[in-house]
């Protein structure tokens, strides 16, 4: 089971969505979970994890989701490959058993070439990084995801979804 997931802030509380698809090429879901957060954190800068990782948790936790692999909005690695951005904490409170791939639609400074996936038409790349898989791997998969735009449909839905509440 792959589950991508997003969070939607508004003030002091959140919207943790995840979709579940069952193969990288899929374009429909299969399950949609959504779940509300009374009380976050203030972002605080360069510790962005500290804010959304609660909030993905208790996604998880609340409907016992098990997934493979989960898709995040953010990086794994902010640099590539050594400093630990959301996904390397995530992969750590999962015990490092659940692939996490990370998709950002910017660079962050250290990115490389090494990590750019260009997808549809755009000019502009989204920036691949994981943990629990090889790169290639996850570059390939997020290659394959449904949508003829930069940005896969099923990451676009889930930000949907989350914003939704």
């Amino acid at each position: 089971m792959i589950l991508a997931v997003d969070v939607h802030y508004e003030n002091n509380t959140a919207v943790a969505a995840g979709v579940v698809f069952d193969h990288w090429e899929a374009d429909a879901v299969s399950a949609i979970y959504v779940t509300h957060i009374d009380q976050v954190d203030d972002y605080v800068p360069g510790r962005f994890y500290q804010r959304e990782l609660p909030c993905i948790l208790q996604l998880l936790n609340r409907y016992r989701l098990a997934p493979d692999t989960i898709v995040i909005d953010a990086y794994v690695y902010l640099d590539g490959s050594a400093t630990p951005g959301l996904g390397w904490y995530l992969y750590q409170a999962l015990q490092r058993k659940v692939i996490i791939t990370g998709v950002a639609k910017n660079p962050f400074k250290g990115i490389t070439d090494e990590y750019e996936v260009y997808r549809g038409q755009s000019s502009r790349p989204l920036y691949v990084t994981c943990a629990g898989e090889q790169l290639s791997d996850a570059k390939k998969h997020v290659r394959v995801m449904s949508g003829a735009h930069r940005f896969p449909a099923l990451l676009r839905q889930v930000d949907q979804i989350s914003r939704a509440g």
